[in-house]
């Protein structure tokens, strides 16, 4: 069976949960959620700012997207602190999905040799 006594000092210094450090984390997490929340205030001041080309717009909104979901990624699901391994996977996956937008956009160019008759 579990235990479920309350913990005590040595078994609360041993896995460093203690009232200083949750304090230390819980701050941690409101500095993120406002970076957050003035990330989306930016992205909806942005959208109503004509950048003078579309192209400049959605560079804009990717790059809040990117911050936005970087912050998420690295704080709420913890990869701050993972090894290099899952940094290697979330290369591998941006890497992908770059290659397959570019190959997305390519292929919607008229003058792409796969809309070409030979």
């Amino acid at each position: 069976m579990a235990n479920h006594s309350a913990p005590t000092t040595s078994t609360v210094a041993a896995h460093g949960h203690g009232a200083h450090d949750i304090n230390k984390e819980v701050r941690r997490y409101l500095i993120v959620f406002a970076a957050l929340l003035i990330g989306t205030i930016v992205t909806v001041l942005a959208s109503f700012k004509d950048f003078g080309h579309p192209g400049i717009n959605i560079g804009v909104a990717l790059f809040i997207a990117i911050v936005k979901a970087t912050l998420v990624a690295c704080y709420f699901m913890h990869l701050i602190d993972e090894r290099k391994l899952i940094y290697g996977v979330l290369s591998a996956t941006a890497f992908f999905f770059i290659g397959l937008m570019y190959i997305t956009l390519w292929s919607m160019e008229p003058l792409s040799f796969i809309h070409l008759r030979h």
